[in-house]
């Protein structure tokens, strides 16, 4: 069974199959660069494990009205009577709110020396919230300040987008190319819920051409590659900060397969 979707299915991320989408999809992208690369370059998945604090609520102590001084019977080693103590306060240690996260993304490096060229990265929900967006916008930084091309593709409608100097454009998902020679411009690719994914061109060396990442194909083998269509409950409400009238379609679609009643599909330009 295929997506109903024309481009990314919203359903994916609202009904917590994103974790496990995103581990194929980044595999199934390197497969797809592997085959468009010149021979002379490589791309490789890379792996970080963090502990990452997902919990929005702050922490709470929990303290008695009255510090009470409590002494225990019969004289101490001094021989200076009972030994007072504090009565403790009872605080929640930070680990309860730690959760490890592998974040994953895709480097192209130049061959045979394995030189880093460019960087992709498909974000997660930890990369978009929290503790986790912060630990990404340094790592991001970090990039951003080497000689290296960053390629970021939002797939996700929740979270905060990507910090940038001038206004987005008005966009449901986006990828942002930014190429070495260019900083501190950006390209940036916006695209609404009900149009196809595109094609995203990946910056290589200079004065090699991009090759092109083709998202329709690679989420297609991605989805079709797993038993999304049998888990999904496309009856079910879509629990996302769509615009109503978007929201309503995407319920629309999901209830019809795709197949809308009163004619062919229509795009709406993002």
């Amino acid at each position: 069974m295929s997506s109903p979707f024309p481009g990314m299915d919203p359903y994916i991320e609202s009904q917590g199959y994103w974790e496990d989408f995103h581990s194929a999809l980044l595999g199934d992208c390197r497969r797809a660069l592997t085959a468009v690369l010149p021979r002379h370059y490589g791309a490789f998945i890379e792996q970080r494990i963090s502990l990452v604090d997902l919990s929005d609520e702050p922490s709470h102590a929990y303290r008695p009205e009255i510090a009470v001084l409590r002494g225990d019977h019969g004289p101490t080693a001094s021989g200076r009577g009972a030994l007072a103590t504090l009565e403790p306060i009872t605080v929640p240690l930070a680990l309860d709110d730690l959760d490890e996260i592998r974040e994953r993304w895709i480097e192209i490096k130049r061959l045979p020396d394995r030189s880093l060229v460019t960087v992709i990265e498909i974000l997660s929900p930890t990369n978009k919230t929290g503790s986790g967006r912060i630990e990404y916008l340094e790592k991001r930084k970090q990039w951003i300040r080497q000689p290296v091309n960053v390629v970021e593709i939002d797939l996700l409608l929740g979270g905060h987008r990507l910090p940038m100097r001038g206004l987005l454009p008005s966009g449901d998902y986006y990828a942002f190319v930014s190429r070495s020679n260019r900083r501190p411009n950006c390209d940036v690719y916006a695209w609404s819920i009900r149009r196809e994914l595109p094609a995203i061109p990946i910056p290589l060396s200079i004065p090699d051409p991009d090759v092109l990442l083709d998202l329709r194909a690679v989420f297609a083998q991605t989805y079709d590659g797993a038993p999304h269509g049998e888990s999904i409950k496309y009856s079910a409400p879509l629990d996302s900060p769509l615009a109503s009238e978007d929201r309503a379609w995407a319920e629309q679609q999901a209830r019809t397969g795709g197949m809308e009643p009163h004619g062919p599909k229509r795009e709406r330009q993002a």
